[in-house]
Order: structure tokens, then sequence, then C-alpha cells
């Protein structure tokens, strides 16, 4: 008797999981419409992460975040890796005196670190991005192609099954890619996390057709 119990237990949760996981993949990339009828209440700004590289990364996404409605994505948090704090201090002087808050996450791998070595950097990585998702639970995260963003992002889709919090994710790929998408692109691209994934380039948007090509931003 307790053995049948157990197994249709299991069988209930794995349906219930499947289920939930096929419909998160349904929504992603189909964020909610805003309410536009008359007599709505405004929009509520957004809380929104912001994943920072190092490099061409982070000067690529200031240069998208001086066009960006602040009023609209706020408050921002921004995410470094722990060996990189040049970044941040690009980050804070955009931001100058706002009360955005600023943050490190361990590295899932270092350049030119072993993969062996960094299958336990990525552990740490993980659990410290849990961490930090859990305080933040962001609504937007945004991204443009770090190693950074992936456990942080495969993290936002695990609280989008679950239920904790539904995360919008917006990924830009570097336009230093022009004909293959970059490591993390790939892996955002290929899980469907990525709710809106947008390319620089025309033919990287004929060859990834989910992409959206809105042409060079830098």
């Amino acid at each position: 008797m307790a053995c049948t119990v157990a197994i249709a237990l299991i069988i209930v949760t794995t349906t219930l999981i499947v289920t939930r996981l096929l419909y998160v993949l349904h929504r992603t990339g189909k964020p909610l419409k805003p309410r536009s009828w008359k007599g709505s209440a405004p929009q509520q700004p957004l809380s929104t992460l912001i994943v920072l590289g190092s490099g061409g990364h982070t000067a690529e996404m200031i240069n998208l975040l001086s066009v960006l409605q602040k009023d609209r994505f706020a408050p921002r948090f921004y995410i470094a890796a722990a060996t990189d704090n040049m970044s941040l201090q690009k980050a804070r002087l955009l931001e100058e005196t706002s009360s955005s808050q600023f943050m490190q996450i361990y590295r899932s791998r270092e350049v030119g670190q072993s993969y062996i070595t960094s299958v336990w950097t990525t552990l740490i990585a993980l659990a410290h991005g849990f961490w930090l998702m859990l305080r933040i639970r962001p609504q937007v995260i945004l991204c443009n192609g770090p190693g950074t963003c992936v456990p942080l992002c495969v993290i936002a889709f695990l609280f989008k099954i679950v239920g904790i919090r539904w995360s919008s994710v917006f990924y830009v790929e570097s336009i230093a890619r022009v004909q293959r998408l970059s490591l993390s692109g790939l892996l955002l691209y290929k899980l469907h996390i990525a709710d809106q994934f947008f390319v620089q380039w025309p033919q990287l948007q004929r060859k990834y057709p989910r992409a959206h090509y809105v042409g060079c931003l830098m």
C-alpha cells in the first residue's frame, strides 16, 4: 500500500513539474501586455538586474543603459564578476547619485581555467547566484554575453518553474559576434531561457530565427 501511494505521488509530482515546465516554455518570449484601458493604474517600475561583463561587454552595456528609461526600470541592481572591479566603477559613474545597488558574484570559469576545475567553481557560482537572486528577485534581467550571466539566468528560469518570481530575460548578443553566437548566447537561445534575444547582425538573425535583429547598437 505504501509503495503504491509513493508511486502515485511521484507520478503526480512529475506530471505537475512537466506541466509547469511546458507552460513556462510556452510563455517565454511572450511577456504580459501592459494594461492600457481607460482608468487603469499607471505602470509600476520594474526591478531590474543588469549583468556586466568586462571590457567590450561592459562598454556595450553602458551604451545601452545610456538610453534606458531609468524611471521605468527601477530599482536597478548591477552584478559583475568578483574579479571585475572596473565594470562596477563605470556603472557607478553612470548612475551618479541614484539608489542603485552594486554587487559581485563568483565566476563560473576564469579565462584559461581548465574545464575540470571549472565544475567546482560553477557550483560555487550557482550557490552564490541563488542567494543573490533570492535577495533581489528582479522582474527584468538585462545581459549581453559574459559567462557570469548564465548561472543567474538559469536560476531565474528555475524560479519561473517553481513560482518564486517571473523574471523576463533580455539578452543582447555582442556586436563582435558576426557569424555565430557566443557560448552564453547559444545556451540561453537553445534552452529557451531568454525571453527576448537580440542580435546586431542580420546573418545571425537568419541563422537563429527566434532572435530579433536590432542593428548595430554601438
